[in-house]
């Protein structure tokens, strides 16, 4: 019978010569990936240490090493694995020895791969053995399969009817050798079973009354167990949980779940904290999947790679709806098809029996740079892929915001996604309105989410009036009390992803005072914070009664006259002002008159048992350390380089002067922020107004600032022309 021996222990690490003892999960990243130099350290390392000899068939498993990786036993190459973000085997029998010391030597390089994906994205890609390592020990000469790149070599297919269809692959020789099938209930109850030939590849189970895998409302689980057996003694033995549920997507209503209409409530992850990277336990996955329940989220995009198996198996307790990603992101290349498809077969054979997850996703914001050569072709071959693999779930994609809603790219996969951040890197938070009802008028057939939304918000920057791109807590909070409203006024809009749960590290940031660091989480980067966004969304979406005056941190205020925002699910809430009551009835943004006086003040909001209070001072001298200091980057329009496809509808390179001089938002733009008033009738401005931009920017190409020529019409295909 096989023996898992985890072996995360003990490892010698060498980093440009210089050697240190470290334990696993490990990244050498963990403090320059997230602004803790100038640039993050991207290079091959070294892990050893030494293994005793084991019994039987043996395997080495890696949970997660980023990116490429090598293994040898004994100075022997074993072999290499790229992919930095999944689970891989290989076997080392005929390379331990017996009568001594076994030496494990691995090669992790998170180098940039024009081969590889990811090679440009918002996050940092953190080298190192990161998930566990375990060695698979005592394996009989036949064994379920270990090296088909799936988790345990067993593919569950459950029906809400109550059958359950199960593959399964042997590795070594079937004859004489049966295989019993057993599947038993939450409670260990066995509630099935069938004992078949050991090459019979699939099987059909039967469980009477199945009770459904119902999302949160009830994430219950079974546990199928395969043994393989001779002559009626067990020689292997695995075991997978499933759940029981049927779901599909309507254009007009959006995601059923067993017979239900479900609004998919997201949150977006990515997998790194604070000082750790992405080196996490058990015991920090567990804390986000605990703070995600609290917000009162139903669903969680997994982005924007496979994740820990630790953590789809948290998901399928919580009962979350999982979207499932491929790093497919930004930069197409038919250089990384391979990887690429080699990188969905993965995550798909690995987590097939996952009931949480309801769709594979095969590209993230492909399009950022343009319309590369294959695009079309090579997003359709991994769609293929992925409905051959897996017939019973949907294929989508998340587009980039310049995607026109006309491209072809959007009729390739069963669902779709847009990634929009309207009223923070561009134009205002009405935008979003507006582009979803164009979109949905365009395409009633298609079956939208927004699958990406945020803006940037610090606890340390506050504003008794906040603008966009200031990064004030304020702000972020006002931003997601628009789009939480315009998503649920849209029935037919599927789901939605908030962009981000949690900051993350992005070591090609530098914006808002902090290095290596994207801001848009509900809750900080080391999850001590969660910001008055986080109350936003538990306002809409929990059924835990709370009340939460908003601008804790937002100590020093101005003195008189002010508002006073409470977010809270309750349908009363009363606030206390320095002894003065108000009661307001209100839904969820309850907004208060009150009077701040010079020196202490007291507030507290109470609803019920329900009871926030919060202290702040009021005062005339405005506090510097709540706005960025000098030298800060203070307004980002849009981190996106360039896009070859051009939208007619908002303002490219192609139009004159005077339409992008003249247009409203250019207009607000440089008045608010770089302090320019346009006025149409300057003489200087009328004889330049109709002068094509076009011919110039093909001459400025030439000339070498082909660059800076995209990055210009990327930032007007943000702006919608003026009817």
């Amino acid at each position: 019978m096989r023996k898992i021996t985890n072996i995360n222990s003990g490892w010698d690490f060498i980093k440009d010569g210089v050697a240190e003892k470290v334990d696993l999960p490990h990244t050498w990243n963990a403090v320059d990936g997230q602004g803790g130099a100038d640039e993050y350290y991207r290079g091959r390392c070294v892990y050893e240490r030494t293994i005793p000899y084991f019994d039987g068939r043996v395997y080495l498993e890696f949970c997660g090493a980023n990116t490429v990786c090598e293994v040898f036993v004994n100075g022997i190459y074993i072999g290499s694995h790229e992919n930095g973000y999944s689970m891989f085997r290989f076997e080392i029998t005929d390379f331990i020895k017996a009568d001594e010391e076994n030496t494990l030597r691995v090669i992790v390089d998170n180098t940039a791969n024009e081969f590889l994906y990811p090679e440009m994205a918002d996050f940092t890609f953190y080298g190192g053995i990161y998930r566990d390592v375990n060695i698979i020990s005592e394996v009989a000469q036949s064994h379920f399969a270990l090296l088909d790149m799936s988790l345990c070599g067993m593919y569950i297919t459950p029906k809400a009817d109550g059958r359950v269809f199960v593959k399964s692959l042997i590795e070594g020789s079937c004859m004489g050798l049966t295989k019993e099938f057993v599947i038993t209930d939450a409670e260990g109850n066995e509630v099935a079973k069938r004992e078949v030939e050991a090459d019979k590849d699939a099987v059909k189970l039967f469980i009477e009354e199945p009770v459904l895998w119902d999302a949160t409302a009830n994430p219950y689980l079974y546990t199928m167990t395969a043994r393989l057996k001779k002559d009626g003694e067990i020689i292997d033995e695995i075991s997978d949980r499933f759940g029981v549920r049927e779901f599909y997507f309507d254009s007009v209503k959006g995601f059923f779940l067993n017979g239900k209409n479900v609004k998919m409530k997201g949150v977006s992850r990515h997998q790194d904290r604070w000082q750790m990277g992405n080196a996490l336990t058990l015991k920090e996955h567990a804390e986000d999947i605990e703070l995600i329940k609290e917000v009162g989220a139903n669903s969680i995009r997994l982005a924007h790679y496979q994740h820990d198996e630790k953590f789809y198996d948290l998901c399928d307790e919580a009962g979350f709806l999982v979207w499932a990603e491929i790093p497919v992101i930004s930069n197409f290349s038919k250089k990384k098809q391979a990887q690429a498809k080699f990188m969905l077969e993965e995550l798909i054979r690995q987590n097939y029996n996952h009931p949480s997850i309801y769709c594979w996703s095969v590209a993230n914001e492909i399009g950022i740079n343009g319309a590369a050569s294959g695009l079309a072709a090579g997003i359709k071959e991994l769609n293929d892929i992925a409905h051959a693999l897996d017939s019973t779930r949907p294929t989508v994609t998340a587009q980039v915001t310049m995607t026109s809603i006309n491209s072809k790219l959007n009729e390739i996969p069963d669902i779709l996604g847009y990634n929009h951040y309207y009223g923070w890197y561009m134009q205002t938070v009405e935008g979003i309105d507006k582009w979803l009802d164009k979109f949905r008028e365009a395409k009633p057939h298609l079956k939208l989410s927004l699958s990406e939304y945020g803006a940037e918000g610090m606890t340390n920057l506050h504003s008794a009036n906040p603008v966009q791109g200031d990064y004030t807590e304020e702000y972020q909070a006002y931003y997601h009390e628009h789009y939480i409203k315009a998503i649920n006024e849209r029935d037919w809009l599927w789901g939605s992803y908030v962009w981000n749960m949690f900051d993350f590290g992005s070591a090609i940031r530098n914006e808002g005072g902090v290095k290596g660091r994207n801001n848009k989480g509900l809750v900080t980067f080391d999850r001590k914070i969660k910001k008055d966004a986080f109350f936003v969304y538990k306002a809409y979406w929990s059924d835990e009664k709370f009340v939460h005056i908003a601008g804790e941190r937002f100590v020093d205020r101005p003195t008189g006259e002010q508002k006073i925002k409470v977010y809270s699910n309750c349908d009363k809430v009363t606030l206390t002002v320095n002894g003065e009551k108000t009661e307001l009835e209100g839904d969820k943004i309850f907004e208060f008159d009150a009077v701040i006086k010079e020196g202490e003040n007291v507030i507290t909001a109470k609803s019920g048992k329900c009871t926030h209070k919060i202290t702040v001072n009021g005062t005339d001298i405005p506090n510097p350390d709540y706005v960025l200091p000098d030298g800060c980057e203070s307004f980002v329009r849009n981190w996106f380089s360039s896009s070859d496809e051009i939208n007619p509808d908002n303002l490219s390179l192609n139009d004159n002067l005077g339409d992008i001089l003249f247009n409203s938002e250019v207009q607000r733009l440089a008045k608010n922020h770089a302090k320019i008033t346009i006025d149409k009738d300057m003489p200087i401005l009328k004889p330049i107004a109709k002068i094509p931009l076009k011919p110039i920017s093909k001459l400025a190409t030439k000339l070498g600032a082909g660059e800076a020529i995209s990055m210009a019409n990327q930032f007007l295909q943000t702006i919608e022309k003026d009817k």
